[in-house]
């Protein structure tokens, strides 16, 4: 079966990881046509927006999509590109795994597998804010929590967990200060876990989650959570297991539109130097194959960034303990891309 994916190269380093990315899933044979398009300071300069209508048009006609990093430019009228798409397609639902690949330097624990799932359209992050006098000496963000929202990504986490034969959600909040807001979100988490008494249900403060997260994650499996919260707790995680050149993610939303994408930025300063780790973007595509249901070829994938990671000679700097020995960006792209032909044609 062939597919056609929109392609977002992205700014910065965007470019050469996502060129990885695509020569590892080639190396799959799963066959897709690559629809590319510009999205961020290229565009900015050809069309006068960072996100053309034909991008957003592209992603609701092929319902699928492989992102690079893309930086807002300033002074585009987007708070973050990122923040726009997700919110133009409804992309209400962003799953960050945290998976620890034995052989990397410096990671603490080596038993974590784990899964944020994020709520992307509402809540502090959305940025509703305002100065609320005149010489702008005090400002006022709102927080506003819906029960429509939370309910979709509370069912979106206990259906991901029932899938993916997972034993345990976790929701986080801070109901105890926040009890209208937050409260509204852990009320309906405890209401729709009755309807899973196959998955495991508990709550934690953010707080707290933090603290057992750094001395106890092994003890966590999908961890559910507002959009702010989210986005802290999954860089902490990332932390975890390598850093963010470890760290992929899915946006997936209403009407089957979903977007992958490496959750680190464009890191213009390594732009051309052959330098970055793209295993994020590269776990991202796998991420992809498993959406498009082509699962055994996305665990290859897994299987090969873990294995070429244990024999520790083409690792990125990031990834390896004396910098000396590491290898570009392109490098590991193709090792990961042999080891992934050679244990699909064991």
């Amino acid at each position: 079966m062939s597919y056609k994916v929109t392609l977002i190269p992205g700014d910065g380093i965007g470019p050469s990881i996502v060129e990885e990315a695509v020569k590892v899933v080639e190396a799959t044979g799963v066959e897709i046509e690559w629809e590319v398009k510009e999205a961020g300071e290229g565009a900015m300069e050809k069309y006068g927006t960072p996100l053309p209508e034909e991008v957003l048009e592209s992603i609701r006609r092929n319902k699928v999509a492989l992102k690079g990093p893309i930086t807002t430019p300033v002074g585009s009228g987007f708070r973050s590109v990122n923040v726009a798409l997700r919110k133009m397609l409804t992309l209400y639902a962003n799953l960050r795994p945290a998976i620890t690949f034995p052989g990397v330097h410096g990671i603490p624990f080596d038993n974590i597998d784990l899964v944020m799932v994020r709520e992307n359209t509402e809540g502090l992050y959305s940025g509703v804010e305002h100065f609320v006098d005149e010489d702008k000496t005090a400002a006022e963000s709102i927080k506003i929590i819906t029960r429509k929202a939370s309910e979709r990504i509370i069912r979106f986490a206990f259906e991901y967990a029932r899938r993916e034969k997972r034993r345990k959600v976790t929701l986080v909040h801070k109901a105890n200060i926040l009890k209208f807001t937050d409260g509204l979100f852990l009320e309906i988490g405890k209401e729709i876990s009755l309807q899973y008494p196959d998955v495991e249900f508990e709550d934690r403060i953010i707080d707290n989650m933090c603290m057992q997260l750094v001395k106890k994650p092994y003890l966590y499996d999908v961890i559910v959570t507002m959009n702010l919260y989210g986005d802290i707790l999954s860089d902490l995680c990332a932390g975890l297991v390598g850093g963010l050149g470890l760290a992929p993610s899915a946006n997936v939303g209403e009407g089957l539109a979903a977007v992958f994408e490496p959750v680190h930025g464009s890191a213009p300063k390594y732009t051309g130097k052959n330098k970055v780790n793209p295993c994020a973007t590269i776990l991202s595509a796998a991420m992809m194959l498993k959406y498009l249901g082509e699962r055994e070829k996305g665990e290859a994938i897994y299987r090969a960034i873990r294995e070429v990671i244990c024999e520790g000679t083409s690792l990125t700097y990031d990834l390896i303990e004396n910098p000396d020995k590491s290898v570009g960006t392109r490098e590991i792209g193709t090792a990961i891309a042999q080891k992934v032909k050679e244990l699909l044609n064991a």
